[in-house]
């Protein structure tokens, strides 16, 4: 998919992109006689609700920040938006998708508490108007050996730590998901200690690099993706990138995260993509990329930080094997 910029930045769809009225209208109607006979077609209507939540959602005004593009080919939107993790909503890749049409992201409030002078609630539109949205193309690398580069919208996370203005005793920043198995179908298993819970060192999330993301390819998230608001690390693996936020903490000591807490021997509390630390089942020293790297397809080797050799400042002196 393209992303189309217009002279000032501002991401455009083209005329191709917009649903024409007399369909939009169409479609309307057809949803609306299926809800009509709901009680006689239940699956229909579950169906229609299905198709709806798939479309497009809202556009994001965002500027492109040509100082976070990977040079990689850009994912096709229906692979990222139909294969990834979300246990909320079950553990096959295609669950999210399918399931995440349960989600409510709207009314949305995320809270700020902890070691922070200005503790508040912030509703999402307050978060996104928070400082302007970039859009920025990362890599995303996954523990399990694939990876997909995303165009996400959003802006550095400092950005909204500056504002809520840490004390001196704030060294790590938590971030704790929503857990409502009324929503989220996945929550009612035992796979993981809900809500999802992962965490990042201060000067981890001081960097620029770090994302608070509120859309993707132009748009807000869809449901499966972490609506309403989630965050990147690209240099992580993709389990550290906390979708569906509902609490950001800041803490003094280092959080207890999810899939640490759940198999410490695989999932690292950093979890820094290092081709030379491998998994305790599986190697990392190569990836699969998603809608490109076919079955029989060499695999292509894995970069050291997902290739941002920046962040490497952040480790000076530690063990990566030994913190992994």
């Amino acid at each position: 998919m393209l992303i189309k910029l217009n002279p000032d930045g501002i991401v455009q769809p083209s005329p191709s992109e917009i649903t024409p009225e007399h369909v939009y209208l169409n479609r309307r109607q057809f949803i609306a006689r299926i809800a009509a006979t709901a009680a006689a077609g239940s699956a229909l209507w579950e169906m229609a609700n299905r198709e709806a939540f798939a479309q497009a959602g809202t556009r994001l005004a965002a500027r492109r920040n040509a100082a976070y593009v990977a040079p990689d080919k850009v994912t096709e939107f229906h692979d990222a938006t139909h294969y990834n993790n979300f246990y909320e909503f079950g553990t096959d890749k295609e669950d999210p998708a399918a399931n995440a049409h349960t989600l409510r992201p709207r009314p949305w409030t995320v809270s700020i508490e902890g070691e922070v002078k200005k503790p508040q609630t912030l509703d999402i539109d307050s978060l996104r108007k928070m400082a302007p949205l970039e859009e920025r193309i990362y890599r995303l690398r996954c523990v399990e050996g694939w990876s997909m580069v995303i165009p996400w919208v959003g802006y550095s996370l400092s950005e909204l730590i500056k504002r809520v203005e840490p004390t001196s005793n704030a060294k790590y920043v938590e971030f704790i998901t929503l857990a409502d198995p009324k929503q989220m179908p996945g929550v009612r298993s035992r796979i993981l200690q809900w809500p999802y819970t992962e965490g990042l060192r201060m000067d981890e999330a001081m960097h620029p690099l770090a994302l608070l993301t509120v859309g993707m390819y132009g748009q807000v998230l869809p449901n499966q993706n972490g609506a309403p608001v989630r965050v990147i690390v690209p240099w992580k693996y993709g389990f550290k990138s906390g979708k569906s936020i509902v609490k950001i903490r800041f803490v003094r000591d280092q959080p207890r995260t999810s899939w640490n807490v759940s198999a410490p021997d695989e999932y690292g509390f950093y979890a820094n993509v290092n081709p030379k630390v491998d998994h305790p089942r599986w190697s990392q020293a190569t990836e699969r990329r998603i809608g490109e790297d076919g079955f029989f397809k060499r695999k292509r080797e894995t970069l050291m930080f997902n290739g941002y050799p920046d962040v490497a400042r952040l480790y000076g002196g530690m063990d990566l094997r030994k913190y992994y």
